[in-house]
């Protein structure tokens, strides 16, 4: 058979089971792990801009970004991954300019209204990955009425979750700020669902997320660098940066643990499609909740309503996210899938073979990758940058319960195990 009729043959039954379960796997871990990023917010709330938090993030984000890929598979992986499709750099960029911005609105979003109501508030995003996903990406085509009922059912659900806490979030905001904060909230909310479109792109013909990664936190850094200084301004930005030496290292860590979160985040996008991928990485408003309730308390001064309004939307929106979640791809559909695979491969001139081969989750070339002197010098000077911070940092005058963020923070580790072990088994990290 030829190269094209090879993207199109069905990949074997057994093998897609194995590949939508890994998917599944990393979206439920990549919900624990956004979740967790969010949570060092809350320890520099009131000291320096959110604009100045945001920066200071995405300077994490970029050491993350770097380091965890040449720990993984080391730059020369990347390098080589990348000359098979260059074009996909410009996707990834923009792709970090977008998220650079949505990011700054989510700090605005938690300081106005909170951990708790804010999450679910952004995590509309999975309304647009939907769409996205069947208008470019072929998802849900030839799905069954069945899935088409859990996705559609599961969508109305979250939107019914956004209501309740859009309503709460009106009580538990101080200040009048709560409209700003839910603004701020769903416009995040509309620049992640729209970015979403890079990611389905690179995936589809062949990039490795962790290529990706490492080209996306171009446009991050760039754009958080001029959103700072243009806001800000020189002289007042570095202020602020030096003032804010004991937080550094809690704003930074948060930028890393977000990568983490991330990098499952787009493995469950390569292997389930971003329409039920991005709903799974959306159970962080679980993850928010616990960190939100039980580690700072928040809504301790509430009412019974405000807490029916939270819990009861936030459960609404998880359950919706689930039901979409199970409606797993069929066989049918994924042909459809990779329908839209040859179609992009064939835009932007890339083998057929190293199309399919992504698709499956296996090495285009059995190639031997070695750790260079560049990918322990990057895994260095990260941990030194990170113990340097540290000896800096001050724990906040915030009222924590350390026993349950200590519970939070072991769920989360053995969630990231076991998915780093399964992806390693399954995928070599392909």
């Amino acid at each position: 058979m030829d190269s094209a009729t090879a993207v199109r043959a069905p990949i074997l039954a057994s093998r897609l089971r194995i590949l939508q379960a890994l998917g599944v796997f990393c979206g439920f871990a990549a919900g624990a792990w956004l979740g967790g990023a969010e949570a060092p917010i809350k320890l520099a709330q009131g000291t320096i801009s959110p604009i100045t938090i945001s920066l200071i993030m995405v300077v994490g984000v970029f050491l993350a970004r770097w380091s965890i890929p040449a720990l993984i598979r080391g730059t020369s992986f990347v390098r080589r991954d990348v000359a098979k499709a260059p074009h996909l750099i410009v996707w990834a960029v923009l792709a970090g300019c977008m998220w650079a911005v949505a990011n700054t609105l989510t700090i605005y979003a938690i300081r106005d209204v909170g951990l708790s109501i804010a999450f679910p508030l952004w995590n509309t995003n999975s309304l647009l990955a939907i769409f996205w996903g069947f208008l470019l990406f072929n998802e849900l085509r030839r799905a069954g009425w069945g899935r088409w009922l859990g996705v559609v059912g599961g969508a109305l659900s979250m939107f019914g979750g956004a209501v309740l806490l859009a309503v709460a979030s009106s009580a538990q905001a101080a200040g009048g700020r709560a409209t700003h904060g839910v603004m701020a909230a769903l416009a995040a909310g509309v620049l992640w669902g729209t970015m979403y479109i890079p990611y389905r792109k690179a995936y589809l013909t062949g990039m490795n997320p962790l290529s990706f990664l490492t080209f996306f936190t171009f446009g991050e850094l760039g754009t958080m660098g001029i959103l700072a200084v243009s806001y800000r301004g020189s002289r007042v930005l570095w202020h602020e940066l030096v003032s804010a030496h004991d937080i550094l290292f809690w704003l930074m860590l948060g930028g890393f643990i977000w990568v983490i979160g991330d990098l499952f985040q787009q493995y469950a996008a390569k292997y389930v499609g971003i329409s039920r991928g991005v709903p799974l990485s959306n159970t962080n408003q679980l993850w928010g909740l616990l960190w939100g309730i039980l580690v700072f308390h928040e809504l301790r001064n509430g009412n019974r309503t405000l807490y029916a309004e939270v819990i009861g939307g936030s459960i609404l929106m998880a359950t919706g996210a689930v039901a979409i979640a199970l409606s797993s791809a069929t066989k049918q559909e994924h042909l459809r899938w990779q329908d839209a695979a040859e179609r992009e491969g064939k835009r932007y001139g890339i083998q057929d073979s190293h199309v399919r081969a992504s698709m499956e989750g296996t090495e285009f070339e059995a190639v031997e990758n070695r750790r260079t002197l560049l990918d322990w010098s990057l895994i260095g000077g990260v941990i030194a940058v990170f113990f340097a911070l540290g000896c800096m940092a001050r724990l906040p005058h915030l009222d924590v319960s350390w026993g349950w963020a200590g519970a939070v923070v072991s769920a989360m580790l053995v969630l990231l195990c076991g998915c780093v072990v399964a992806l390693w088994r399954t995928t070599r990290f392909n």
